[in-house]
């Protein structure tokens, strides 16, 4: 079994690659020919795209907007990715947190070291996934924390710089929580079930929500990596704050990549693999993965919302009939995670793993 105690090769910051000037990249950022983007997924977007919904008076608890709804339910049901606006957090809370992340990545290298991560816990300033030893490595750092549960949040291994950082953790997290609350209640109606029933299955009050900031440094050859390798999200509900002026997030649509077009002030929002669980299906995660480009750093900002850690997870019994038997198995998402945790991003083969025989 890999260790997770130690991450296998010292890491090296895909940042300092970049600012070293390199013309070509490492052949260990060099993915299979079958895995890298073609040229026309970085230079034209695909015109299909996610869909877009005003949550207006969702936002406002005014659950019973039938319309919203739905169009919640078949974003969920057919692409598994969907952008919110009218969302609740403020537009300028969304700006300072971009800008002060950027400013945190600019800091000195030495700085950002000092909260270098290891793999049992993947907290702090890290610059890959996976232990496996001697992998293809994704074109990219982040900064990684826990917000919830409170037991685990640890508010000192947050960066200190730029000064007023913490503080805007703080708020921003608390206002994405209500919206994740708010899109637990609309799925789990759009299922037939009642109002709490999922934020219930995630351990009511109990529920982790953790945080991972990506920064994507130019890359001179953009067309032989990826920022971040196909994956499905393995946890419940992904928010994600895009960087609305660069494109970089590609989703699976039909055997395509589909390159997403962030909608001004939007959030996007993903279902994750317990949600696929626990809708017996019914709702789909979806693999996505990250393109870099040579023109341009982009940073992008990840929610994940998930289940309480030691929590079994599985189908819920309501959506079990004898023509719809439970597609899989139980599991905590502390067992879940581990698979990701040690083997990086590896497509949809986890959740797979899990269906009932």
């Amino acid at each position: 079994m890999d260790s997770l105690d130690a991450w296998p090769e010292p890491v090296v910051a895909v940042q300092s690659l970049a600012e070293a000037g390199i013309e070509t990249i490492p052949k260990n950022y060099i993915k299979p020919e079958s895995e890298r983007p073609s040229l026309t997924d970085v230079s034209s977007p695909n015109t299909l795209q996610i869909p877009v919904i005003d949550l207006g008076g969702l936002a406002e608890g005014v659950v019973e907007c039938r319309a919203t709804m739905k169009a919640i339910s078949d974003a969920c049901r057919d692409w598994g990715f969907f952008q919110v606006v009218n969302h609740g957090v403020s537009v300028e809370l969304m700006s300072k947190m971009k800008e002060i992340w950027r400013a945190f990545f600019h800091l000195p290298m030495d700085q950002k070291q000092s909260y270098a991560n290891s793999p049992t816990t993947y907290e702090g300033y890290g610059s890959r996934l996976g232990v496996d030893k001697d992998s293809i490595l994704d074109w990219g750092d982040y900064f990684y924390l826990h917000l919830l549960p409170f037991a685990i949040k640890n508010p000192n291994k947050w960066p200190s710089l730029p000064s007023s950082i913490r503080e805007t953790i703080e708020e921003y997290g608390s206002e994405v929580v209500k919206l994740c609350e708010l899109l637990m209640k609309v799925m789990s109606l759009s299922l037939g079930l009642d109002v709490g029933d999922f934020q219930e299955a995630f351990g009511g009050e109990e529920v982790g929500a953790c945080m991972r900031v990506n920064y994507y440094p130019k890359c001179p050859q953009p067309e032989l990596t990826l920022g971040l390798s196909p994956h499905s999200d393995p946890g419940g509900l992904t928010v994600l704050l895009p960087d609305h002026h660069v494109q970089g997030l590609q989703v699976r649509k039909a055997g395509s990549w589909v390159t997403v077009q962030p909608f001004p002030n939007s959030f996007i929002v993903n279902i994750g693999d317990q949600i696929q669980v626990l809708s017996n299906a019914v709702y789909k995660s979806v693999e996505h993965r990250v393109i870099v480009n040579a023109e341009v750093e982009r940073i992008s900002i990840a929610f994940f919302y998930n289940p309480k850690s030691d929590l079994p997870v599985g189908p819920a019994r309501q959506l079990i009939t004898p023509d719809r038997p439970p597609l899989y198995r139980s599991m905590t998402f502390n067992e879940y995670r581990l698979y990701i945790r040690k083997k990086g991003p590896r497509g949809k083969t986890q959740v797979e793993s899990l269906k009932a025989a």
